[in-house]
């Protein structure tokens, strides 16, 4: 199923797409494979590496930050020229998209070989030998440097609202991927061989979707050799990418830097066993935005025509979908992770409950934040810079107090403290007061109103499973834990809906569009 906004007659609607359904019949493909494989690797590599590829792609991502956001300061600008179907000025824009990535990819690979000879000092507390790090680092490296001079065209896919393609073979390849990782690493114990299979994918992946956008968009014809030129013609590029690139840092810190702080307060073993953790929520969130970020560029769409009523007819939907699915996955989650956890990897790799619901609420705060970020992008509200710089702050202040302290517990306690301020505090106020034009009192009663639904389907879930619970005691372990988390599934789901019905106008109304589409 595929969320949509319709670019003709900016209304809301649901479509059903093949594609869409193939993709997400992959993704869970993969997620199985990823699941299998992590075990495998965990035991024939072992823990201490699975934290050293860790903490290596988190220091490639520093380096990625000099990507400034200008993938996303394009694909906003695209979005006229894609709906107007101007050829001609889409091959511009991409042509100095090519022109800032080659210059980027050229910046990033300087200071990838200057970062690499510190890379001594930086592991110097792990038993892995050097080559091993070094042989990592640049696999890594030279396979980030194939997004900027061999696939940039694939925004034009995220801009076009066809990121599935993206999706699709992202979750392809990676599925081999990991296959053969996973096969290797049981025959030979290879670390060199498991860097290998990561650059061939990488490349296999760029030249892949590079291809494809030539099959979508057979006139597309870039000359990066220009793009310095034109790049002077669309002055509003150079704009959006100084806004974009502060607001790319508060992602970069919550996602990248926390192992680097879980390795410098706790150890490089706790890295592997926080990502066993976070390989769940990841896919989870990887998921439900995959579905829902769908609308990105029809609610750009909507905004455009200016009805400020449609537009908070929109948004309270599209606020209770994301409510409902974060909620939902959430809760599972919670109910569901350690058991999960022992069964496929080991009572060792369980970490405490404080621990576990600490992340769960993160994971939570990640997936419910996308509402607000779909529509400050499309309002083109950037100009909050000082915003993520107080978020990052917060972030590492925090992670460094609490976790000097309290350890993995409190460095935690550093992304949730700073995505409460400023994402779920400052982002709506600024989008209700410069964007929606509304009272920021309305985005609370909203807020308010659907916490409490989703904490009492929640709370009704529990009860409700003390009956079942027994009925399914004395199962195989495997069978067990399916059985107890389909039911729980299935429980929690109906509950909310429920209450979701009962209770919002809004969202009764999109139900019965839903069934006359269905069942005309």
């Amino acid at each position: 199923m595929r969320v949509r906004l319709s670019m003709k007659n900016r209304d809301l609607t649901l479509k059903t797409n093949e594609d869409k359904i193939a993709n997400l019949i992959c993704y869970f493909l993969t997620l199985v494979v990823a699941f299998f494989t992590r075990k495998t690797l965990l035991d024939y590599l072992g823990t201490e590496f699975l934290g050293l590829t860790g903490t290596l792609g988190s220091l490639l991502s520093f380096l990625n930050l000099a990507e400034l956001g200008i993938g996303s300061a394009i694909a906003y600008v695209l979005y006229k020229p894609l709906f107007e179907c101007d050829e001609s000025k889409i091959n511009e824009i991409i042509s100095v998209l090519g022109y800032l990535y080659r210059k980027i990819g050229s910046f990033i690979l300087l200071a990838g070989l200057l970062l690499s000879a510190f890379l001594p000092w930086i592991f110097s507390n792990t038993e892995i030998p050097l080559s091993v790090i070094y042989t990592g680092f640049y696999c890594y490296l030279v396979s980030s440097m194939f997004g900027y001079f061999i696939s940039y065209k694939i925004t034009i896919l995220s801009a076009d609202q066809r990121n599935y393609i993206v999706t699709g073979f992202f979750q392809l390849i990676t599925t081999i991927k990991v296959i053969l990782q996973m096969t290797l690493a049981y025959y030979t114990r290879n670390f060199y061989l498991y860097f290998a299979v990561e650059l061939i994918s990488g490349l296999l992946l760029s030249l892949l979707l590079n291809h494809k956008v030539y099959r979508c968009y057979p006139w597309l014809q870039t000359d990066v050799r220009t793009g310095r030129e034109l790049y002077k013609e669309y002055p509003e590029i150079g704009k959006y990418i100084k806004q974009l690139f502060f607001h790319k840092i508060g992602g970069f810190v919550q996602g990248q830097v926390l192992p680097i702080l879980i390795y410098a307060f706790v150890s490089l073993p706790m890295v592997a066993l926080y990502t066993n953790y976070t390989l769940i929520t990841q896919r989870v969130q990887g998921l439900l935005d995959g579905i829902l970020n769908s609308t990105n560029a029809g609610v750009g769409s909507l905004i455009s025509e200016g009805n400020q009523e449609k537009i908070w007819i929109n948004y309270r939907l599209l606020f209770s979908l994301r409510m409902l699915t974060s909620g939902i996955f959430s809760f599972c989650t919670s109910y569901m992770f350690s058991s999960f956890i022992s069964l496929w990897l080991g009572q060792e790799y369980i970490l405490p409950d404080t621990v576990v619901y600490l992340i769960v609420i993160l994971m939570f705060l990640q997936l419910s934040r996308g509402i607000n970020e779909q529509f400050l992008f499309g309002y083109g509200l950037f100009y909050d810079v000082w915003a993520p710089l107080v978020e990052s702050a917060l972030f590492i202040l925090l992670s460094i107090v609490f976790g000097a302290i309290y350890g993995l517990t409190g460095v935690l306690a550093g992304p949730i403290g700073a995505t409460l301020i400023i994402v779920h505090g400052w982002k709506p106020y600024f989008l209700f007061t410069k964007g929606l034009k509304r009272p920021i009192v309305s985005y609370l009663k909203l807020l308010l109103v659907h916490l409490c639904l989703t904490i009492v389907g929640y709370i009704g879930s529990l009860k409700v499973m003390e009956y079942f619970l027994p009925m399914i005691d004395g199962l195989h372990k495997w069978v067990y834990w399916i059985t107890q988390a389909s039911l729980f599934t299935v429980i929690i789901s109906c509950f909310t809906i429920t209450l979701y019905y009962i209770t919002l106008s809004h969202f009764r109304a999109f139900v019965y569009r839903i069934v006359k589409i269905k069942f005309p």
